[in-house]
């Protein structure tokens, strides 16, 4: 299913995917993914996905009015990571769009550039759960395709500074 990890061969540097989406603790996968590649000299790439759904024909103007606000919405996630990332490694991530599933999403991102070796998610401390990326990466972890490495959305700064 995936194609062979090259981060490490030469002409090639580390990169790690980290995903950009509305829960709160995504600043926590931003921050410790901006750490870690600058420490080892690697990239970062921010995914966000806009789930889709299907449009009736009649509705096909409304639905690309929602299409458009939605890559509006993307871009502006994506602008406020990116200068989170600037600011704690002064790094410029990659961004990517997607739209459909996100773990479909995650997995076709990670399958096309052979030089993310690690996918940073963010858990939810709080008694709602982990979040529905996690939960739903939980069901296919034993298969993934790279490690995945899950930041506690209740650490500080400091705290992802000495574990990064």
């Amino acid at each position: 299913m995936t194609s062979q990890r090259h981060a490490y061969e030469s002409g090639h540097k580390p990169k790690c995917l980290v995903i950009v989406d509305d829960t709160a603790e995504w600043d926590r996968a931003v921050y410790y993914a901006a750490r870690w590649a600058m420490r080892v000299g690697g990239g970062v790439v921010m995914l966000r996905v806009i789930e889709t759904e299907d449009a009736n024909q009649q509705w096909l103007g409304v639905a690309e009015v929602m299409r458009a606000e939605a890559y509006e919405a993307a871009n502006e996630a994506l602008d406020r990571a990116s200068g989170r990332a600037n600011g704690v490694a002064a790094i410029t991530p990659e961004r990517v769009i997607r739209e459909g599933s996100p773990g479909e999403q995650i997995l076709d991102v990670i399958d096309k550039d052979p030089d993310i070796s690690m996918l940073v998610l963010a858990a939810n401390p709080g008694p709602e759960g982990p979040g529905p990326i996690i939960s739903t990466m939980a069901k296919t972890v034993g298969l993934f395709p790279i490690p995945l490495m899950v930041i506690s959305g209740a650490l500080s700064d400091a705290e992802i500074d000495g574990l990064s």
